[in-house]
């Protein structure tokens, strides 16, 4: 499946051509970590059409020490948003935001998940979109309500038990920053440090200097020095499985699948009964 959509793609899509007759869901899911004003900032600057999509109320469900920081939403409640979104059946649907897809890409995931095939990531990002000279609008925008029907468990995901023995039967990357990695900060969860067999791969690794993805030879090279292989099952975690889905992503360019540990490092830290290490190699040392 193709994961990313240019903007000159996007363009002709929005000016009418080359769609077949397919409509375009534009979705908007403006949101880093420590910021809290993504609603803000989409509405004074957003792609045309655009529709804002709040990550912390839509793309999850209340945090949970026994499920994680974001952990994600039921069916019924993910369906609804889908809905309140405009989605239709047949849609294609385009996610962005303005920090490199990290944000983005846990709509493409959930929405793939969820059974979407026509789902892309808009490489770039709003930055991309200003870049090529195209114009941006302000204010809110509201849809007609769709009739999506979504399903659950399209995509391959690991609980914490499996994450436990992952390393040991297959290659377990953790998405998050190398000094959160190796335990030097932890500004969010309750302790510092990795689990036990992950292998360090921060998904800023996964974009160039203008925050597009590098290309899928240079992502393969990428993933490939980090020992992944067709052979060896893969699965990824971040701090609260969010950015983890922009490594799922790039590992889809590269074209290796992989695992998603949805509650990840927030879930898992949380369980006194989880071993946590510290250090750069996968085994590291007991903090």
């Amino acid at each position: 499946m193709q994961t990313l959509m240019d903007v000159a793609t996007l363009k002709d899509r929005l000016d009418g051509a080359g769609t077949a007759g397919q409509r375009t869901v534009l979705l908007d899911v403006r949101w880093t970590l420590g910021d809290p004003h993504g609603r803000e900032h989409y509405l004074a600057e957003h792609l045309p059409g655009a529709l804002f999509v709040d990550l912390a109320a839509e793309l999850a469900g209340p945090a949970d020490p026994s499920r994680g920081r974001h952990p994600l939403p039921t069916l019924e409640q993910f369906q609804a948003s889908a809905r309140s979104w405009g989605i239709r059946s047949g849609d294609v649907v385009v996610a962005y935001d303005d920090s490199g897809n990290m944000a983005a890409a846990r709509l493409w995931w959930m929405l793939r998940n969820a059974g979407l095939a026509d789902v892309y990531l808009l490489d770039g990002g709003l930055a991309a979109w200003r870049g090529a000279g195209y114009a941006v609008e302000s204010g809110e925008r509201q849809a007609e309500t769709g009739d999506v029907e979504l399903m659950d468990g399209a995509l391959p995901v690991i609980d914490a038990g499996q994450a436990a023995s992952w390393g040991r039967q297959g290659l377990l990357l953790d998405a998050r920053a190398g000094e959160r990695y190796r335990g030097e900060f932890e500004p969010v969860d309750p302790r510092a440090g990795h689990i036990p067999g992950a292998v360090s791969a921060p998904t800023t690794a996964n974009l160039g200097a203008d925050g597009r993805f590098l290309s899928p030879a240079a992502l393969r090279e990428r993933f490939t020095d980090l020992g992944v292989r067709a052979d060896v099952p893969t699965a990824v975690y971040c701090g609260s499985g969010v950015t983890a889905a922009h490594e799922v992503a790039a590992l889809e360019i590269a074209g290796f699948p992989a695992a998603l540990y949805p509650g990840s490092f927030s879930e898992w830290s949380n369980n006194p009964s989880n071993d946590v290490v510290t250090g750069a190699s996968p085994d590291g040392v007991a903090p």
